[in-house]
């Protein structure tokens, strides 16, 4: 009796097999899920971020009359620049943070697309244009 509960008591190569397998097939129907969600909360953290910039910089025009310059740049939400009359910033809480995938957004006054500046994330790829996750997220299609 106790030959035979050695016997059963181990596990087969072939139920090893059979179980990494069933873990192989999980992890190639899940992840590529789970990576396609984090790649869109980096897309709407991005869409956030240029909100928030957006909000400081009507604060900062209220107070000084004009948007910061291309020069000036985001920097102008949190420190004060020369010759800004009645800055009364910072108008962020935090410091200017890069974009979701670690590349500095691009501001431009006077923008392309209207009266307001051009905020622009240029995506995963950190290069203009792009589709899917390497698109650029733009303030004037917020």
């Amino acid at each position: 009796m106790n030959k035979k509960l050695r016997q059963q008591a181990g596990v087969t190569l072939i139920e090893m097999m059979v179980v990494v397998t069933i873990i192989a097939l999980f992890a190639a129907l899940v992840l590529p899920k789970m990576m396609h969600q984090a790649d869109r909360a980096k897309i709407t953290s991005a869409h956030a971020q240029i909100n928030a910039f957006s909000t400081a910089l009507g604060s900062y025009k209220l107070d000084t009359g004009t948007f910061p310059t291309t020069e000036q740049g985001l920097a102008a939400l949190r420190e004060k620049p020369e010759n800004a009359e009645n800055w009364q910033g910072p108008y962020l809480q935090k410091e200017i943070e890069n974009d979701p995938w670690g590349h500095p957004y691009v501001y431009h006054f006077p923008g392309d697309h209207g009266d307001e500046p051009d905020i622009i994330s240029l995506g995963a790829d950190g290069t203009p244009g792009g589709d899917g996750i390497n698109a650029d997220i733009v303030s004037w299609r917020n």
